[in-house]
């Protein structure tokens, strides 16, 4: 049972964990929300939808000025062959090596998340099918994000697959037991989220893995929810296939590149459908065939989005800072600190906490329940508190670990509770 049922309770257990947290400074790091104007001016009292876009880092700001600058301004056109034909696979190479378990030559940094997601899916399912004609299905799940979903059945519908699907407990998520009932010999590909965008579980990575391995198909993880906040370990795991924005916790910006990693033993085998000039051996031969270029350079299609790797790039580095264990220590602890302050002082406005209750199992955003969500989300926004809603009845919490202080969550959740209580 949950101490924390007073304001005051809360606040001082916030300021108690902020005096013991060593990533406090980091806070520095990132563009101020306002200049003290308050909530009626605009300003954000508590930023928690980290998780759906990060603050920017104020040397975002400034690589992206010195890049107009010098990059772009200055050295013009000749910047593609001195630094930007590569950076889709440099920048790659360090996301991998920083927040993902991954080797270089394995991760490239291009497209939307939506384009990424096509690419490797139906690449995947025609490695699969290659291999084995009878692989014609596409696992997915009734719970996971929209886009996912929506890709799965158009590529179904285009390619005269069959989609299966996997219906888990909206509480929870995907399990390893519901994954072995819906694998069998024509199975291709599996796509799956690493952390659900609703629930935050934490899916067993390792053992899906190696239950869709057993039956001889793929997997394609789906890493939005845990690039950044939550160790992959991508090689370790053998994972064929995974996908990532980098707009969440890697605070890429608005539209920022999503990047995709394909593990090194199958990209000879995989041909990537958007067969772009970028991904040719020769690009600048600009012949009468496609020939695919070695490596994850084939999986590149138009020209990289060079400006939107700026900020990624910058937040890259500053995890690598960091460190992700104490990245990943400080989520676990804002997100049991959303959890006690949820069972003890909101519990009594009827506030249940739909995100697992093993911190082990949970991502870096915990989802409270109440019937009248959306319309308190509103208001909550209007307060200068901004959480997310999520249907039917969820506010989302997201907190990132580097940019969010615990007094920040403990400020927008009494307001929260303001509301609640008819005081807002």
């Amino acid at each position: 049972m949950s101490t924390l049922t007073t304001p005051d309770a809360v606040r001082a257990r916030a300021a108690e964990l902020d005096a013991a947290d060593p990533l406090a400074g980091y806070r520095e790091r990132f563009v101020p929300m306002g200049e003290g104007r308050g909530a009626e001016a605009g300003e954000v009292l508590a930023y928690l939808d980290g998780n759906s876009l990060g603050r920017p880092l104020k040397a975002a700001g400034e690589a992206l000025d010195r890049i107009v600058r010098e990059a772009w301004g200055t050295r013009l056109i000749r910047s593609w062959d001195e630094q930007w034909m590569d950076l889709p696979l440099r920048l790659g190479d360090r996301v991998g090596e920083v927040a993902l378990g991954a080797a270089p030559g394995q991760v490239v940094v291009a497209d939307s998340t939506t384009v990424m997601i096509y690419k490797f899916l139906r690449a995947g399912l025609e490695a699969a099918r290659t291999a084995d004609p009878a692989r014609r299905q596409i696992v997915v799940d009734t719970e996971n994000f929209p886009t996912d979903r929506y890709i799965a059945e158009g590529i179904a519908a285009e390619c005269d697959a069959e989609l299966v699907w996997i219906e888990p407990d909206p509480a929870t998520g995907v399990t390893v037991d519901e994954v072995r009932e819906a694998v069998g010999p024509a199975t291709a590909v599996v796509l799956l989220s690493h952390v659900a965008y609703k629930s935050a579980w934490i899916a067993d990575l390792p053992g899906i893995t190696r239950a869709v391995h057993e039956a001889g198909a793929l997997v394609l993880w789906d890493l939005c929810h845990s690039a950044g906040v939550i160790p992959v370990d991508l090689d370790a795991h053998e994972v064929d296939l995974a996908v990532g924005c980098t707009y969440k916790y890697l605070n890429g910006g608005p539209g920022a590149p999503a990047f995709g990693y394909v593990a090194a033993r199958h990209q000879a085998s995989m041909r990537q459908p958007i067969q772009g000039w970028m991904g040719h051996a020769e690009p600048f031969r600009m012949g009468p065939g496609y020939e695919p270029s070695p490596g994850m350079r084939r999986f590149i299609s138009g020209t990289p989005p060079v400006l939107g790797m700026v900020p990624l790039g910058e937040m890259v580095e500053l995890l690598a800072e960091a460190g992700m264990p104490a990245v990943t220590a400080k989520a676990a602890d804002l997100t049991a600190f959303v959890v006690e302050v949820a069972e003890g002082l909101l519990a009594r406005h009827g506030v249940r906490v739909d995100s697992p209750a093993d911190p082990a199992r949970r991502g870096g955003h915990i989802t409270l329940g109440h019937p009248d969500s959306r319309e308190l989300t509103a208001r909550l926004w209007e307060a200068g508190v901004v959480p997310d809603f999520r249907n039917p009845d969820g506010i989302r919490i997201g907190m990132s670990p580097l940019s969010t202080s615990f007094a920040e969550v403990a400020e927008g959740l009494l307001v929260l509770d303001g509301l609640l209580a008819g005081r807002g």
